[in-house]
């Protein structure tokens, strides 16, 4: 509940209110890949399958001039640490069962 108090607004907080954010990282090697158009598709098809499936923030974030890495971030907003943990998780193993690009590198961050 928002109080205003001239201009400025300040937050009532109730104490039972709670924001969990998390995010995912995922570094995935194509060796298959030879330019930037077919990685382009990989990741296209990774980030439209995977934001239709979870309800999830998701985007190339890195490498994205190399043609055999992607650089995958995910974000989860929700009131439970558990509930982020387990989102990011079943994302993590759904990318790596349905795509054949190999992971890397992951690593999971919650705030």
């Amino acid at each position: 509940m928002l109080k205003f108090i001239g201009k400025k607004e300040k937050k009532q907080s109730r104490g039972d209110d709670n924001m969990v954010v998390g995010s995912l990282y995922i570094k995935l090697y194509c060796p298959w890949v030879q330019s930037l158009k077919e990685k382009r598709m990989v990741v296209k098809s990774i980030i439209s399958k995977s934001a239709n499936k979870f309800n999830i923030s998701i985007s190339e974030v890195d490498n994205q001039d190399v043609h055999k890495t992607i650089g995958i971030g995910i974000a989860v907003v929700t009131n439970s640490q558990g509930l982020v943990n387990s989102i990011l998780n079943n994302v993590l193993e759904y990318i790596e069962v349905n795509t054949e690009a190999e992971i890397i590198e992951s690593y999971i961050e919650i705030n």
